[in-house]
């Protein structure tokens, strides 16, 4: 079995590569996509290839909409969707993504830390599997793949 893994959200830890890692030393057959994790990239995009913008709003405006592209491709594509929350900023773009996976029936994937049960509450509802750690994902994703529990 070969799954599609789109890995959406946080940007400012390696939670991804950890993810990464340990599929592959765990000898998984997983294809790994994700929004584009440059920061300045993703913000700058829209008016870096269409122009520039005098306003703020219209900046951003134009690097959402080319995000978008991406972000929906993605998703369609994906077998599962793995979307982290991070302690320190607030992702907004991550639940957008949740959402989307759940509109497209997506096998869902979120992770968060303890702190942040309450104001995910309706975000976990729509996933298949709440988890605090990269680990439990890598362990989730051999489970369905293999039937093989960890240890």
């Amino acid at each position: 079995m070969t799954l599609s893994v789109y890995l959406s959200g946080e940007i400012h830890t390696d939670w991804r590569e950890e993810i990464i890692t340990g599929c592959r030393a765990a000898g998984l057959d997983v294809t790994f996509s994700a929004p584009v994790t440059d920061h300045a990239a993703s913000d700058d995009c829209g008016v870096a290839i269409m122009g520039a913008e005098p306003s703020k709003f219209w900046h951003d405006h134009k690097g959402a909409k080319l995000n978008a592209i991406r972000t929906r491709h993605a998703l369609a594509a994906a077998d599962v969707v793995v979307v982290r929350f991070g302690e320190k900023y607030k992702q907004w773009n991550a639940a957008f993504d949740a959402g989307q996976a759940a509109a497209l029936g997506k096998s869902l994937i979120v992770m968060h830390g303890a702190d942040h049960q309450h104001a995910l509450k309706e975000v976990d509802a729509a996933a298949l599997a709440v988890v605090e750690t990269p680990e439990q994902i890598v362990q989730i994703l051999r489970y369905v793949m293999s039937g093989q529990l960890p240890g």
